[in-house]
């Protein structure tokens, strides 16, 4: 399988991405100066053309990921609450439950899920940990894309494989970004699961935060620093998503559009912006598809409280229901069927993909924005020297 690119057959790109596919073409050039038609030199459009060429390159990627993460959050929120109820809820009515013959669900599918959180909370239930999901973004989408776009050559030279050198800086870049951002996502979570209701029924949370700060400090006085990285082990499982999706996107987008992640035409076409659509699409169903039981792993080790001091109706201490992985997959294969390593895998797959086109094709249009700018801000400061301006 070839990934070389025919110059002849190719247009210019505007952005460089050096990584993206190799080739031992040396005819092989890019064109970044020939731009389409520009508005003014005095506009405001042409001033914030030259304000860009201060952006550093490096931080290009950071921001760009920034955005898209945020545009993201705001899209499917209320779809992400809806998964992390149905991914959570087991975990709860066995914490309170022991009788399985007498346990019952209190979130059904999707619209049974949205019907039970508009009627009991209204909007504000459906966006849940919004607040913490947008604060989580920034840094996720940041660390993850700077490691990954910096990581490749170094993969590269190492394996001498493109898609090797691909999942390797897929795991890398998860792996930083997870750590880091891990103690957001448990407060995300924390915030989505929780009810306006009392958990006297056993089906619900038995917390209730008003705050990401208020989280974090009831969470660290109850609970400890440990709780902050509940779920670390299957989040690190979970990275072999990236590990599909990236590569996957890479691929699909050079053989649908030509141009590698964040390059793109010198004049803008529906035929690349389908591409990349198309791309998103297929990686992100196989990713997820393939990786999915370890978010529910995540979710129910996120929402289990190490030491709670909630005590059920016949007075006993409610203790942690799973003491970790093994034990944790063993008790729901034994109470809930394999069928709940799949719980919400519906919502999911509504949820991720319209999440992973909009965060990457925010991500390529943030990309393809800036560089149009600096380059076109680049020839008016040079257009502007020359005339002594």
């Amino acid at each position: 399988m070839s990934f070389e690119r025919d110059p002849e057959q190719t247009p210019a790109i505007l952005s460089p991405n050096q990584y993206a596919i190799p080739t031992d073409d040396p005819s092989s050039s890019r064109n970044y100066n020939t731009m389409p038609t520009s508005p003014p030199r005095d506009s405001l459009v042409a001033r914030l053309q030259i304000q860009s060429t201060q952006i550093p390159k490096a931080w290009i990627s950071p921001i760009c990921g920034a955005g898209a993460g945020f545009a993201s959050g705001i899209v499917t929120c209320p779809l992400d609450v809806i998964k992390t109820k149905l991914q959570a809820q087991g975990g709860f009515q066995t914490s309170f439950n022991r009788n399985p013959q007498a346990s019952h669900h209190l979130y059904r599918g999707i619209v049974g899920t949205a019907r039970v959180i508009w009627r009991e909370e209204g909007v504000r239930g459906m966006y849940r940990g919004l607040g913490p999901m947008l604060l989580g973004y920034l840094p996720t989408w940041a660390v993850y894309l700077t490691v990954y776009e910096n990581t490749r050559e170094f993969w590269f030279d190492q394996c001498g494989s493109w898609w090797v050198a691909r999942c390797y800086s897929s795991l890398t870049a998860g792996a930083c970004s997870t750590i880091l951002t891990n103690p957001i996502w448990v407060i995300k979570t924390r915030f989505m699961t929780q009810s306006a209701k009392a958990a006297s029924d056993g089906m619900r949370a038995p917390y209730y935060y008003t705050s990401t700060f208020d989280a974090a400090r009831k969470m660290y006085r109850s609970e400890g620093i440990r709780s902050f990285y509940s779920g670390l082990t299957p989040a690190l499982l979970g990275l072999t998503h990236v590990a599909v999706q990236f590569p996957l996107y890479e691929y699909f987008k050079m053989k649908f559009t030509g141009f590698g992640i964040g390059e793109h035409p010198v004049e803008d076409s529906s035929a690349n912006w389908i591409g990349i659509s198309a791309a998103t699409f297929l990686s992100k169903v196989c990713a997820s598809t393939a990786t999915y039981p370890h978010e529910v792993l995540r979710t129910r080790l996120q929402t289990q409280q190490r030491k709670s001091g909630i005590t059920t109706s016949d007075g006993l201490a409610a203790k942690a229901r799973y003491t970790g992985i093994l034990h944790m997959c063993k008790v729901i294969l034994k109470e809930e069927g394999w069928r709940a390593f799949y719980a919400g895998i519906g919502t999911n797959l509504i949820r991720a993909v319209p999440a992973a086109m909009t965060t990457m094709l925010t991500y390529e249009w943030l990309q393809s924005l800036i560089h149009r700018s600096q380059d076109r801000g680049g020839q008016l400061k040079k257009e502007r020297h020359e005339q002594g301006t």
